[in-house]
């Protein structure tokens, strides 16, 4: 798959405005709106229009601006450390090709709406990095036909072979985190999930799950705990935990931010990390090394994804191919101090 279209081969050059107008029926004007990523036009008429663009090309005046040698990152949410170890890795890049990032966030949300799809057509960047969202088939059509290529970056779904996209070993991850609390004498181990839409975050669970049977260790539903990587979910979810009858000896939580809410829920319930509750966390963020006690935790490379996927972005809009579609960085466990074998 290639995100830039190339012209149909029957058709010897691109179409310009007026060829285009005349193609569909309709104004210079008209078509000019849709090329440029305006609004004001019917969605029959912009579908047509960006038909007759797939299919026949466009040759733009030369006095049209080239794109913007800027890379978009769009968020669904700029919070905690995670957005910024992901704009360090993308600007390392943009700085090499001088390039710019701009910045802009769909305040929670996973999909973007129509009026963030019309101001990046308008702005016209040399591509998008979408972190730990999607996009509809529409959206990615509309992105391809003006010529802005897209990466995924943690996507929150399966892109398949659609989009070119990065990701982490979070089965691996779960996998790893879990077998090692198995290593120390753990057998109650509660598991605080991510969002349940989310990849990343189902994978994880997996790879939980699959290390308790290779350990012949039965799955509890009790200790499953779903979450959506908040702080308050390690803090509300393990003041359940430990009032169960039989309360987990250790806790595994899909991120760092839910780690941090598991030691405050042991610090008001007066437990002790590890001696009394073993926690993992996800991730690795530079500041869970200076918890008290600092935090054992899967490293996720998430600087290095992030250039990783500013540098397919770069190439695509250079109009080169890609050598993968798919890129997926291993994830590695890092022990500190609060794992512990379980109390006798």
């Amino acid at each position: 798959m290639t995100v830039v279209d190339e012209p149909s081969a029957s058709v010897p050059e691109p179409l310009t405005l007026a060829q285009l107008a005349e193609l569909a029926g309709v104004s210079k004007a008209t078509v000019s709106k849709v090329v440029n990523g305006r609004s004001a036009v019917a969605p029959e008429t912009r579908a047509l229009i960006e038909g007759l663009i797939r299919e026949h090309g466009f040759r733009r005046q030369r006095r049209r601006s080239s794109p913007a040698a800027v890379l978009e990152l769009l968020f669904h949410e700029l919070a905690g450390d995670y957005p910024t170890e992901i704009a360090r890795g993308v600007g390392q890049v943009a700085r090499e090709h001088h390039m710019a990032v701009a910045i802009s966030e769909l305040q929670g949300n996973h999909v973007p709406g129509a009026d963030w799809l019309e101001d990046v057509l308008g702005r016209r960047p040399a591509g998008v990095i979408a972190v730990f969202s999607s996009m509809t088939d529409v959206q990615r059509e509309r992105l391809a036909t003006h010529r802005i290529p897209l990466v995924l970056l943690d996507p929150t779904g399966d892109p398949g072979h659609r989009v070119p996209s990065v990701g982490a070993g979070n089965w691996n991850g779960g996998l790893t985190a879990t077998r090692h609390l198995l290593e120390l004498g753990h057998r109650r181990i509660a598991i605080i999930t991510g969002p349940s839409h989310a990849l990343s975050s189902r994978a994880r669970l997996d790879g939980y799950r699959a290390a308790l049977d290779t350990a012949g260790v039965p799955v509890d539903p009790d200790l499953i705990c779903q979450g959506d990587y908040q702080i308050e979910d390690g803090l509300t979810h393990t003041h359940r935990l430990l009032r169960l009858p039989d309360p987990p000896t250790a806790v595994f939580a899909s991120n760092d931010g839910q780690a941090i809410g598991v030691y405050h829920a042991a610090h008001q319930l007066g437990l002790r990390i590890p001696e009394d509750l073993s926690v993992v966390g996800f991730d690795d963020m530079p500041p869970v090394r200076w918890a008290i006690p600092p935090l054992t935790t899967i490293h996720q490379p998430l600087t290095e994804m992030a250039g990783a996927a500013a540098a397919m972005l770069v190439t695509l809009a250079r109009g080169e191919p890609l050598p993968h579609h798919r890129k997926e960085f291993a994830t590695t466990l890092v022990v500190r101090e609060s794992t512990a074998p379980p109390k006798p």
